[in-house]
């Protein structure tokens, strides 16, 4: 039981974590088009879900709202807390 566990939580972490690299990508794009953008809700929704990696690598990699200070130390404290759960449910 515990290894379907794993394995769900696993395609869990990975589809989520891609959806931010997306979302990133995709206001980065949005925004240079002048287009409709993403709600930073959103953005933060998903790094909360589980994202936060994606979502980081997403805004360094197109270079988008790394000069938001709440996204510059936002993405990286709820990756580091997600991070501390998994930790703490590990050796739990």
């Amino acid at each position: 039981m515990e290894s379907v566990i794993c394995i769900l939580l696993s395609v869990w972490l990975a589809v989520v974590n891609l959806a931010g690299l997306v979302l990133m990508a995709a206001d980065k794009s949005r925004a240079r088009r002048g287009r409709w953008r993403v709600p930073e809700r959103m953005l933060f929704l998903t790094a909360l879900l589980g994202g936060a990696a994606g979502s980081w690598a997403g805004m360094y990699l197109f270079h988008h709202k790394t000069r938001h200070w709440y996204f510059v130390l936002g993405m990286p404290l709820i990756l580091a807390c997600q991070i501390a759960l998994g930790v703490w449910l590990a050796i739990r």
